[in-house]
């Protein structure tokens, strides 16, 4: 008999295969069988960029350069550190597919950054009718600028002529056969890629494909990258240390995230903290109120988050500073850790701030973070 091939995934593995009366199906990706796109669903005329606010010279740059590439049939992996504005990076390209009637999607792995991402591009693209799409939020699939989660792609099939994939070293899309598949799957022409933190196989991968890495490492306002600083603690006293801390920013009226490495520790921790220091909140993936939680502090009303690895990417506030609690537990990696730190001084007018990690000992992990920082400070300063 021949061979399964699963046409959604391209599941071949028997061990997740089974059969209903005699017909073969993939138990893998099983889940995934709500409506797929309309294929014959046509992009409006007329849709233009309109950014109210220039390129820096480098962003331009690059911009210009992933737009060349792209017309090459070209794929691309954009390197740029935390707050360069990689989103912007992307413009020009899009602008230019849409021009032609293109379809053009933008995926990211967690559902918070793409409601994040959907303002942001509707006023770039007033004119193109730019739609969301994530678990519970897929009644409507067709637009001319798709915004998704990669778990969504599995709709799309050879749809895109232009797709951007955000924050690929993320959970859950890193490391995951199935979302890497649907990105595979949904690409009809090119794309691009866009991380912060690339691994050397995600680096491999797109040269494989014979694409090209672009790197910016220089943030747009050409601020610095802040640097944290490692202060040791114990487990007696580790608590109070990092109470201190916190109180000596929120009396400086600094908005605080304050990162921990599990739900059930960020419950420990707030409900000891918020004895001492009020006017804070926790939230996690699992916290129902943390978009409200998350609006109110960005208003003012919150001095401070307790949060899970959820608040770890998407999320830009004014003159944020970021401790981290038990920075060297086993799901801070190296990676993790720069993009938690890369949180502070994104603003123009608020472009420093402290990151501090908290830890028993400095671990590979934590000395990795602040190498790296201080490399990408080095290189900002040579363009």
């Amino acid at each position: 008999m021949e061979s399964f091939c699963c046409p959604r995934c391209g599941n071949k593995d028997p061990r997740y295969i089974g059969y209903r009366k005699g017909i073969p199906y993939c138990r893998l990706c099983l889940p995934y069988n709500g409506k797929e796109v309309d294929q014959d669903f046509k992009v409006r005329n007329s849709i233009s960029l309109e950014l109210e606010y220039p390129l820096s010279p480098k962003q331009e740059e690059v911009a210009q350069k992933v737009k060349q590439l792209l017309i090459s049939k070209q794929n691309v992996l954009i390197h740029a550190v935390t707050g360069a504005g990689k989103t912007e990076l992307v413009y020009y390209s899009m602008a230019m597919f849409l021009a032609s009637k293109k379809h053009v999607g933008f995926a990211t792995p967690r559902k918070d950054v793409v409601i994040d991402l959907v303002p942001r591009i509707k006023e770039a693209f007033p004119s193109a009718r730019t739609i969301a799409v994530y678990g519970g939020h897929s009644s409507l699939i067709n637009g001319d600028i798709i915004v998704l989660t990669t778990h969504q792609l599995y709709r799309y099939p050879s749809f895109f002529d232009l797709l951007i994939v955000d924050e690929i070293d993320a959970f859950p899309y890193k490391g995951d056969y199935l979302l890497k598949s649907f990105f595979r799957r949904s690409v009809r022409g090119n794309y691009v890629l866009l991380s912060a933190t690339p691994s050397e196989e995600d680096i491999k991968e797109i040269k494989k494909d014979h694409g090209q890495v672009i790197t910016l490492f220089e943030r747009y306002h050409h601020g610095l990258l802040p640097l944290p600083v490692y202060k040791k603690i114990n487990p007696l006293t580790g608590i109070l240390v990092l109470v201190k801390e916190l109180r000596r920013l929120v009396k400086l009226k600094k908005p605080v995230f304050l990162f921990v490495p599990t739900i059930a520790l960020g419950q420990k921790v707030y409900g000891l903290i918020s004895l001492i220091v009020p006017n804070g909140f926790f939230v996690s993936s699992k916290e129902e109120e943390r978009k409200i939680a998350i609006q109110r502090f960005k208003n003012g009303e919150l001095s401070y988050l307790v949060t899970t690895s959820i608040l770890e990417r998407g999320v830009t506030v004014r003159d944020l500073q970021v401790l981290v609690y038990q920075a060297d537990h086993v799901l801070y990696n190296q990676a993790a850790l720069v993009q938690i730190a890369g949180r502070v001084g994104r603003k123009i007018g608020a472009t420093s701030g402290e990151v501090i990690f908290f830890a028993e000992e400095e671990n590979k992990a934590i000395k990795g973070a602040i190498d790296e920082i201080n490399r990408y400070n080095k290189r900002s300063h040579l363009l």
